[in-house]
């Protein structure tokens, strides 16, 4: 799929909302679910038995919504160069077929620019496929990350603490939430 091809699809799927992880969730709410990683809602995990537990509530969801689908990862370098950079040699091993798709101008700071290059690869989800860049996410070593199916209206947002969901319906959405009610939020808007 050309890059102006999958551009196209994003905003099919989701009108009006560039394809960053944290902007979907307030431009969608009827579509989101927040699950937090760790029980109590902890953040950060600070042993082995809590990655475990933080690798397990990634694998189940993600392998709920794409068991034996093709799957993209997206990922978000940073920057405030406009012209993209090369994948860090960790990212370029953890997903050996990205490619850069598109790059946007963060407009909220007009003062100082930065720009947000996403990067795009495509292979066929198992579960245990991603550990390695989940746990870079729940350590904050990379953000903005989003895995989603091919026609990218499913996502699952991986963040230092939890994942955000987006399906393409409000029941698909509620079914999915039943099915994981202890790892949802306690906070009354989900967050």
């Amino acid at each position: 799929m050309s890059d102006d091809d999958l551009s196209a699809l994003w905003q099919q799927q989701w009108p009006g909302c560039p394809p960053l992880s944290h902007m979907l969730n307030r431009a969608f709410p009827d579509r989101w679910v927040r699950f937090h990683s760790l029980p109590e809602s902890k953040r950060y995990p600070d042993h082995d038995a809590e990655y475990d537990v933080v690798l397990h509530r990634h694998n189940s969801i993600l392998d709920e919504l794409f068991q034996g689908q093709d799957i993209r990862i997206i990922t978000t370098h940073w920057s405030d160069d406009p012209e993209p950079q090369a994948m860090s040699p960790r990212r370029a091993r953890q997903l050996p077929g990205a490619r850069h798709w598109r790059s946007l101008l963060d407009d909220e700071d007009d003062t100082d620019p930065r720009y947000a290059h996403l990067y795009v690869d495509r292979t066929t989800w198992q579960p245990g496929l991603l550990d390695d860049l989940l746990r870079d996410v729940a350590d904050e070593v990379v953000a903005d990350v989003m895995i989603t199916n091919l026609s990218v209206d499913r996502i699952h947002a991986p963040y230092d603490g939890g994942a955000d969901v987006l399906l393409p319906t409000t029941a698909e959405r509620d079914i999915v939430k039943r099915r994981h009610i202890d790892w949802l939020s306690v906070h009354s808007h989900g967050y």
